[in-house]
């Protein structure tokens, strides 16, 4: 792996930008949610940061992919179908693009999460 850039790309080579994610970035508490985008791609495809939420139940669609890292908390996914996965702080989780459900915040949820939104596929 070259840090300084790749070669046979067209255009300039990418620079490596260190993006270091705050361990305790600061949530306001009167907030439902907190978000801290720390870095997005020059397309909006590509993103990474911090969210938190109170305790709460929401109804989610998925149109993209993310990782999270559960920094402290307890989430509940529950897909259309019934099925139920618990996660706790210290896990680690994709959801998948096209997953439609909920998304349960047992308790306060503090999150580091990478998300990345496909390209449409082109029409047939």
């Amino acid at each position: 792996m070259r840090a300084a850039g790749r070669q046979g790309q067209e255009g300039p080579a990418m620079t490596l930008r260190s993006i270091r994610f705050d361990p305790r970035p600061k949530v306001d508490p009167a907030a439902a949610t907190t978000v801290h985008e720390w870095y997005q791609d020059r397309t909006g495809a590509f993103s990474a940061g911090f969210w938190a939420s109170q305790a709460t139940e929401i109804a989610v669609n998925y149109e993209e992919d993310e990782f999270c890292v559960l920094l402290e908390g307890t989430v509940e996914l529950t897909d259309a179908s019934g099925h139920t996965e618990t996660y706790e702080a210290g896990a680690s989780f994709v959801i998948p693009a096209g997953f439609t459900g909920t998304w349960k915040s047992v308790t306060p949820v503090r999150k580091f999460y990478v998300v990345h939104l496909a390209a449409e596929a082109p029409a047939a």
